[in-house]
Order: C-alpha cells, then sequence, then structure tokens
C-alpha cells in the first residue's frame, strides 16, 4: 500500500503537477461557465438546468486537469489525481463558501465532491497511461 507521505515526498515536482492540474482545472471551468452564462443569456436555456450542467463542466474540468498533469507521471496517477481533485474542490468550496456566507454541505455539494474524486482518479490513471 502507497503512503501519502511517500507520495508526496517521492518527487517534489510531483506537488508542482498536481497543484498545475488543479489550477488547470479551475481554468477550464471558468472559460467553461462563461460559455455557459452566455448560453443562458443569449438562447432559451432553463435556468433549471444550471446545478446539472455546473457538476458536468466541474467533472469535465477536473478530469481534462489531472490528466494533463499527470501526464509525465509514470506512478501513483489515481493518488496524484485525487489530491487534483480534492484540491480543485475545496478551492471552489471555500471560495463560494466566502461569497455566499455560507459552509453549509448539501447534496449538491456532496455530490460535487465525489464527482471530484472520481474524475481526479480517472484523469489521473489516463495521465499516468498515456
Amino acid at each position: 500500500m502507497i503512503k501519502l507521505s511517500e507520495n508526496l515526498s517521492g518527487s517534489g515536482n510531483n506537488i508542482i503537477k498536481i497543484v498545475k492540474g488543479s489550477i488547470i482545472s479551475v481554468v477550464i471551468t471558468l472559460i467553461a461557465l462563461v460559455i455557459f452564462a452566455s448560453l443562458l443569456t443569449y438562447t432559451s436555456i432553463a435556468e433549471s438546468t444550471i446545478p446539472t450542467v455546473t457538476i458536468i463542466i466541474i467533472v469535465i474540468s477536473i478530469l481534462i486537469g489531472s490528466s494533463v498533469s499527470m501526464r509525465s507521471v509514470k506512478k501513483n496517477g489515481i493518488i496524484n489525481g485525487i489530491l487534483v481533485g480534492l484540491i480543485y474542490i475545496g478551492f471552489i468550496y471555500i471560495l463560494s463558501s466566502v461569497i455566499e456566507g455560507n459552509f453549509a454541505l448539501n447534496l449538491q455539494s456532496i455530490i460535487m465532491i465525489i464527482g471530484a474524486i472520481i474524475a481526479g482518479a480517472v484523469g489521473g490513471i489516463i495521465g499516468v497511461n498515456r
């Protein structure tokens, strides 16, 4: 079994790649949300689609970010990918909680956390095996 400390200390470069993956994911999310907001404004897409589309955007962003950042890592892709997802979702959760002034967990938050972990793991596996 791989210990988290061994995973992070094995290569100082891994931490940089994990953070890089999280940043890539945030940038992709911002771009996708701007596009979606434009579509909401200029088309007849119902506002009821916002929560679902937001979760899909987040999951795809983490999948891409963890996959891209794990390309040069040849082991522990699942753990590194999960870390990418957790850092991303932690950042987003804290940011949105500060903006909203509400630090409560609801069903959508739990779904996003689970989606972030799964997407990060899958993206890490894809990135390592490329």
